[in-house]
């Protein structure tokens, strides 16, 4: 059974930085596409950023030039660097994978189907 473990969440001030780590166990992502999703109190989940097998990256307008998502396909791992952190990027963070083989990027959720349990990062002003 695919399993996804977040790590790396924390407390930080406005302008501050954090990374996010994601392992895969159970099976290997290397061919399919993993992002990162988050949630804030009394709001919907939404996408945050993705990177397809090929390298493809896709980012949340909300985040683009401040967060920036890479993979290590031989330790079929996911990160997020978050720099410039703003108050708004209060949430728990999903790390997300699609078992589809070689799928696109994409920003909807129900295109992943194997989820973290999440991890919270707090920034606070």
């Amino acid at each position: 059974q695919a399993h996804l473990a977040e790590s790396g969440g924390g407390l930080v001030q406005t302008g501050g930085s954090l990374r996010l780590s994601c392992r895969a166990s159970g099976r290997t992502f290397r061919h399919n596409a993993m992002g990162w999703f988050r949630q804030a109190p009394g709001k919907e989940r939404e996408f945050v950023a993705a990177q397809s097998f090929k390298g493809d990256k896709d980012y949340a307008d909300s985040v683009k030039d401040r967060f920036t998502i890479s993979r290590d396909k031989t330790q079929d791992t996911v990160d997020l660097q978050m720099n410039n952190l703003k108050v708004e990027d209060t949430a728990v963070y999903y790390c997300v994978g699609d078992t589809t083989v070689w799928g696109a990027v994409r920003r909807e959720s129900d295109e992943y189907d194997v989820w973290g349990q999440g991890t919270q990062v707090t920034v606070s002003s």
